[in-house]
């Protein structure tokens, strides 16, 4: 997952292969409240894993059920035994719930009516999204919450209730706003249930007004069945839970893969030519059956011109119809994914409406009126009003303009925005706070990188210099600052020097042949742990020893080997860029890269640090010796007859002296990058 502050897509071009979609969260969450509620352990399988689940899973855990195991492993189902319908006397808590509506609403209502003490928080932006209308509904009953700011909003305290206001359960039907929220809905759906195992009659609730997001409840009420409790559905406009249900485990369950996050990906292939030797775009995880109501947006997406079609676990879908149709479109049936529709706008030949969307304005932000701000920065005409959004894409490709998204941490307007990479300008694009992807896809950019080419090759940061002139640390450093990929060349030459010692082949130049062969054998992975192996031996500390790294210069000045190496380091650029360290970056391996820096210091000044290094890791050390072999380091590199020691003639130089921090090269480094982006007039601006 990205953590970066922002994230700079280049301008993508193609797209072709396959991905397997994370578990929708929608029926994650109320799974994991169901199991909880009943009686028995439920396992379940393909939970997703995101901030969400994770707070859901926190609460239940502190409400006393059995978690196993306490965090979601890929591949590894969790169990939850649940409480039975009852929980400890005296229980209380406080639960922390994040920015997860399908955890606040459904929690509140379970808990207002099981009883106990709790404190229901969250952040900032939970404190602005409404529950006033489910709170009034359950009050209805004789539950005790009560606001503790703002009227109508959490955060909440929760008391123990009094049904004898409420005098025979199911006397009067309970009724709750529909044109809100249908979470408030859900909430009832799935708490009322509690009340009505010990019920004489049936409980009916009554929905007030327009009901929107229908497809949702239909989730509930299908997940609701699994879980042994069967609601009548009368006209989507009243619901009767029957007198004696209870909640009981149906033992196992699977979690199918979220549709909303399908639609990014069914938008990709719709937008998108297709890779080289690829034919679209194929989803695994989700078919056309779905239970989800937003496996509907393939209908809005044939509408404007995608090529699908799918079976019970999967789709397929391909660019059609380019540019892709203006639509104008009622969305209450697809309320989240009707928002990739917003970005599946800006490719097409007129002007889009997307109508009755007016639940996005309590949603994770005012999607309306972000959705509206950040494609206007792309060159897009938007209208916007109460409960609709206008979209006319830019005129033509001299109109697009390069945007920094502001994400308001809203995860979908993270992902729906990173399609406007695939724009005909050929401009890339900034998302600001990609981490907020985590809410529901936590590996989104990294699912998006594998499907997509770039227009160009992507983008590479170029940092050489002498031995020890802190290349590495600051190549690192920026790599993490960006979410680029890190290529540390000196490892290579380190690791080539050590599989020809073991291997019995003296380092001189007469056998550069055999090393050079020998290094086309070897299978060498760089972990995100920061571990190095080679043919699966974990050989990160044997390589960062004093004589491998004489024997790696030693090996460097070989034509052979540098040769065997060259496709080994251009194979290290990726998706959404790389930072390269060594001594020929710029010059030889990626003289195309936009930006080189080399840094220098003088040899007594890096021999300091070389001494210091080996020193805190408790290793001896002597200072006229690592200075003479620095100098020797530096002879060799410079004066080899391949690719010498040099700066590339358009490099930015950096005097990484004893005076200059590593923080303050990292930042001058991100400074020279930041000024080749067209995002930073933009920026500066705000």
């Amino acid at each position: 997952m990205f953590t970066t502050e922002f994230l700079d897509l280049p301008h993508l071009a193609r797209a072709g292969g396959s991905v397997q979609l994370p578990g929708s969260k929608s029926i994650s969450n109320r799974v994991l409240l169901l199991a909880a509620l009943s009686a028995g352990t439920t396992t379940i399988h393909d939970l997703l894993d995101s901030d969400d689940t994770r707070v859901m899973l926190d609460a239940l855990h502190a409400l006393g059920c059995t978690v196993t195991p306490r965090q979601v492993t890929p591949g590894q189902p969790v169990q939850i035994t649940g409480i039975d319908g009852a929980l400890p006397n005296n229980a209380r808590a406080q639960l922390f719930l994040g920015n997860a509506g399908t955890a606040m609403r459904p929690l509140t209502a379970a808990l207002a009516i099981l009883g106990g003490s709790f404190e229901m928080t969250g952040v900032p932006r939970m404190y602005e999204r409404p529950i006033g209308d489910l709170v009034d509904a359950l009050r209805q009953l004789g539950c005790q919450i009560d606001y503790l700011r703002d009227e109508g909003f959490p955060p909440l305290r929760i008391g123990q209730p009094d049904f004898r206001q409420l005098g025979s359960t199911g006397a009067a039907p309970i009724q709750v706003r529909g044109d809100v929220s249908s979470q408030f809905l859900t909430s009832l759906l799935m708490a009322l249930p509690l009340l009505a195992s010990t019920s004489p009659q049936a409980i009916a609730i009554d929905v007030v007004g327009e009901l929107i997001s229908k497809p949702y409840i239909h989730i509930t009420l299908e997940l609701l069945a699994r879980f042994g409790i069967r609601v009548e559905n009368h006209g989507w406009q009243r619901f009767v839970i029957p007198a004696g249900s209870r909640y009981q485990s149906p033992g196992s369950i699977h979690v199918e893969a979220d549709a909303s996050s399908a639609s990014y990906f069914i938008a990709l292939g719709a937008i998108a030519a297709s890779a080289e030797g690829q034919n679209g775009i194929k989803i695994e995880g989700v078919g056309l059956d779905s239970i989800q109501g937003d496996i509907r947006f393939v209908e809005a997406a044939r509408a404007m011109g995608a090529e699908i079609t799918g079976g019970p676990n999967w789709l397929h879908v391909a660019r059609g119809r380019w540019p892709l149709r203006a639509i104008d479109l009622d969305c209450n049936h697809i309320p989240d994914a009707a928002m990739t529709l917003a970005a599946m706008a800006l490719y097409a030949d007129g002007t889009t409406t997307l109508r009755n969307i007016a639940s996005w304005r309590v949603k994770e932000t005012d999607r309306i009126a972000a959705m509206a701000a950040e494609a206007r920065k792309l060159g897009a005409l938007v209208e916007e009003g109460a409960g609709f959004i206008r979209i006319t894409p830019p005129a033509a490709p001299e109109d697009w303009r390069a945007a920094s998204i502001h994400t308001y941490d809203d995860h979908r307007i993270a992902m729906c925005f990173s399609l406007a990479a695939f724009n005909p300008a050929g401009l890339p694009v900034r998302i600001q706070d990609p981490k907020c992807v985590a809410k529901t896809f936590p590996d989104y950019f990294e699912a998006l990188f594998a499907l997509v080419q770039p227009g160009a090759p992507a983008p590479v940061i170029c940092i050489d210099g002498p031995t020890a002139s802190g290349k590495g640390t600051v190549a690192t450093l920026v790599a993490q600052r960006l979410g680029f990929a890190l290529l540390d060349s000196g490892a290579l030459y380190r690791i080539a020097g050590l599989a020809a010692s073991r291997a019995g082949i003296a380092l001189q130049a007469d056998q550069a042949d055999r090393i050079a062969a020998l290094i086309a054998t070897l299978h060498i992975v760089f972990a995100p742990d920061q571990r190095v192996l080679l043919n699966g031996e974990d050989i990160s500390l044997a390589i960062r020893t004093e004589e491998a790294g004489m024997n790696a210069s030693r090996v460097s000045a070989f034509p052979a080997v540098r040769q065997a190496l060259l496709q080994w380091q251009r194979d290290f650029r990726r998706l959404p860029g790389l930072v390269a360290d060594g001594r020929d970056m710029g010059t030889v391996i990626f003289p195309d890269a936009p930006l080189k820096v080399f840094l220098s210091a003088s040899a007594e000044c890096r021999a300091q640090r070389r001494f210091k290094q080996l020193i805190d890791k408790g290793l001896s050390a002597n200072m006229h010796d690592l200075l003479a072999d620095l100098q020797a380091r530096d002879a060799r590199d410079t004066q080899r007859s391949a690719s010498p020691l040099q700066p590339a003639e358009d490099a930015l130089h950096w005097d990484n002296n004893a005076e200059r921090t590593v923080e303050q090269a990292v930042q001058q480094v991100l400074s020279w990058w930041q000024q080749r982006q067209p995002f930073a007039a933009e920026e500066s601006a705000v």
